[in-house]
């Protein structure tokens, strides 16, 4: 009986959150569909942490869905890199359980709540599809699932600019989708399968024909899009703006790595790193989009002038770092990229938990009304402070052991100059975290705005926990190293 439930397990982390998000509409009490949320996000977690532990001993997973064996049927398959994602994108929803109700109850009406935790447990279910699926077509179906789900959780922004950034990021979504979709076609034109493993097999067999090279450069920008690589980001800054303060937390958080993820594995394991970047100059672009797009965010976030659009353009900064990882196409190139998705994912969503908090309490997110709230709110402003020195890439934090082995992975491959652009935008970081920092515990009050109290509890205990985890990873690093280069090393050597 156990052996068989266990052999369910990589079905479980799509089923669950499947399931519950219609019972949410179903129970239609607030309450319920957040012990829901709050329930089926631990143990998709719990699920992910063994199928990572099982992977990372063993071999990968291979799970037929309703029997029918690859490549005819669906397969779930999961290796390293991808049961890292999963833990990543369900720890994160886990840890905002208790903070989405907080946050739920300050910015939507009682009435839609039931709603909001559906539609965060259809995003969830998505991505996590995304993440697991080994069949090229399934993984444009739960990406349209988690897109469809995250433009109505943007809509419900109390600002009523909140419905342009989610029409805006329908247009962009779903040029980004149609893309994709193009590119796979392209592909089973060629090959006759959707099957992952099955087109890494089938594909050097046609691998020097337009159409293959054109179905390549689909897909990557299919999915540049959804990652809002430079100078494909004119959706996130407003969606990440405008969006209730637990979206913006979870979407920076999960969203942009799951899309990494799909690059990282439409290059390395359907192509081969081989084929993309030497059949086509695909390293040098997306080097150089990812310079572009370092610099570039880096700059408009030193003149932001609301704290949630300042993290939104730091988001387009630390996807170049991603994406420069990737473009290395070196097993140390890799590691880094990895890492920063994981270290990223952990530091952007704790600052978007502080600056939902600091919402909570001041109803305002534009910088001017920061002014002196460090008084009155200690917990939250260091929270923020905290976060914010792994986003700069201080010691001791975890934004520091991915910027560490990028430079590393630059100066292996004897690219300097690349070094110099990760550390000018570092130092750019230090100016936009610099400049709320002032702001928080350096100016006085304004006189004629009514002291806040401080952000409650739940609220700064998934704020908190997000910044001791940037912690520990800076303090303690070994084992997520050594699973990111696992990852890394069995994408670069051919392997999945």
């Amino acid at each position: 009986m156990i052996a068989h439930f266990f052999a369910q397990l990589p079905a479980l982390p799509v089923i669950l959150p499947l399931l519950a998000a219609p019972l949410c509409v179903l129970l239609r009490h607030a309450t319920l569909a957040w012990l829901t949320y709050c329930a089926v996000s631990l143990a998709v977690f719990g699920i992910s942490l063994l199928l990572l532990v099982q992977v990372h001993v063993g071999i990968p997973i291979s799970y037929a869905m309703g029997g029918w064996a690859p490549p005819v049927g669906i397969e779930l398959r999961i290796d390293t890199l991808n049961a890292f994602v999963l833990v990543l994108v369900s720890g994160i929803a886990a840890v905002l359980g208790p903070y989405t109700r907080a946050s739920v109850t300050a910015e939507l009406p009682a009435e839609r709540a039931y709603l909001f935790y559906a539609l965060m447990l259809l995003t969830l279910c998505g991505l996590l599809g995304i993440t697991i699926t080994g069949d090229a077509f399934n993984l444009f179906v739960f990406l349209e699932i988690s897109s469809l789900s995250s433009y109505a959780l943007i809509a419900l922004g109390t600002k009523r600019r909140a419905l342009l950034a989610a029409f805006q990021y329908l247009v962009m979504g779903t040029i980004g989708g149609t893309f994709l979709l193009i590119g796979i076609g392209l592909l089973y034109i060629m090959t006759g399968t959707l099957n992952m493993a099955d087109l890494a097999e089938r594909l050097p067999a046609v691998a020097d024909t337009r159409t293959v090279e054109a179905g390549l450069a689909f897909i990557v920008v299919g999915a540049s899009i959804k990652l809002a690589l430079f100078p494909l980001h004119a959706w996130l800054p407003d969606g990440y703006a405008y969006a209730p303060s637990a979206v913006s937390a979870f979407l920076a958080a999960t969203a942009t790595k799951v899309a990494a993820y799909v690059l990282i594995r439409f290059i390395y394991t359907v192509f081969g790193a081989t084929y993309a970047f030497g059949q086509l100059p695909l390293g040098e672009i997306l080097a150089l989009l990812a310079v572009a797009a370092m610099l570039y965010g880096s700059l408009a976030a030193i003149f932001a002038s609301d704290v949630k659009r300042l993290l939104a353009w730091s988001s387009v900064a630390q996807i170049g770092y991603i994406v420069l990882g990737i473009a290395l196409a070196t097993p140390e190139g890799l590691t880094a990229a990895v890492l920063h998705m994981l270290n990223h994912s952990v530091i952007k969503g704790a600052l978007f938990c502080a600056a939902g908090a600091l919402f909570w309490r001041l109803r305002r997110s534009d910088l001017a009304s920061l002014a002196g709230a460090a008084r009155a709110m200690p917990w939250t402003s260091a929270a923020f402070v905290a976060a914010g020195l792994g986003l700069i890439g201080v010691p001791a934090t975890a934004g520091f052991i991915s910027k560490w082995y990028l430079l590393a992975a630059l100066f292996d491959a004897q690219q300097g100059w690349l070094a110099a652009a990760v550390l000018i935008s570092s130092l750019m970081a230090v100016i936009y975290i610099g400049r709320v920092a002032e702001l928080l515990y350096l100016r006085p009050a304004p006189d004629n705005v009514p002291a806040p109290r401080e952000a409650p509890a739940a609220m700064l205990a998934a704020t908190w926990t997000l910044v001791l985890v940037n912690i520990g990873l800076g303090l303690y690093s070994t084992p997520i190293v050594d699973v990111a280069r696992s990852a890394a090393t069995g994408l670069t050597g051919g392997g999945t």
